[in-house]
């Protein structure tokens, strides 16, 4: 059907018939609270090798250490750079900011259950610090564990990426309804 000057006419209707049904912007909670779990991970699991470092008595270099504590120590930093990297990013809707706080929280969790192999230590006591809140460290371990579970869990999440994928359709430019771009003339 067309309208007058053999333009198409615009037929007003309920979406789907003509017009596309605007789409309403997802909720970023899930996403929002990943990244800020993601933060408090990155803090927690770069202040572990970083004092670590500072404390190296004089005289002592990490050439010193065993292999697997060396890992030990790189595991922790690349998940607190996988970890900040994360949340920035997803603060900034971006889809490999959930990929990275993915990454970041495996591998923070994989550093805490691993150490007690890295530092020949057996289980049953690396357990009782954690669970005892004995020390700082081993609080910060248990933080590491709960938020990076937690951060895990959230940023797999569907609604996670439907926020971070979605992009606002284009404003079309405004023309009132009945009136047609004007025809060059002389």
């Amino acid at each position: 059907m067309t309208g007058p000057y053999g333009y198409p006419a615009q037929q007003p209707g309920p979406p789907g018939f003509g017009y596309p049904a605007p789409q309403a912007r997802p909720s970023g909670a899930t996403a929002i609270i990943a990244a800020v779990l993601g933060l408090v991970g990155a803090l927690a699991s770069g202040y572990l090798p970083i004092r670590y470092f500072i404390e190296l008595p004089s005289g002592f270099s990490l050439s010193n250490l065993p292999g697997f504590a060396l890992v030990e120590l790189v595991l922790y930093l690349v998940a607190a750079l996988f970890l900040l990297m994360g949340a920035l990013t997803t603060f900034f809707r971006s889809l490999i900011g959930a990929i990275l706080l993915i990454l970041g929280s495996l591998l923070a969790i994989l550093a805490v259950v691993l150490e007690p192999i890295a530092f020949r230590v057996p289980y049953r006591i690396h357990l009782d610090i954690l669970l005892r809140f004995a020390t700082f460290d081993g609080v910060l371990r248990l933080v590491m564990v709960v938020f990076g579970l937690l951060g895990l869990l959230l940023a797999v999440l569907p609604p996670t990426f439907r926020y971070l994928r979605w992009r606002p359709a284009p404003v079309q430019p405004y023309r009132p309804q009945d009136q047609f771009p004007q025809q060059g003339g002389w």
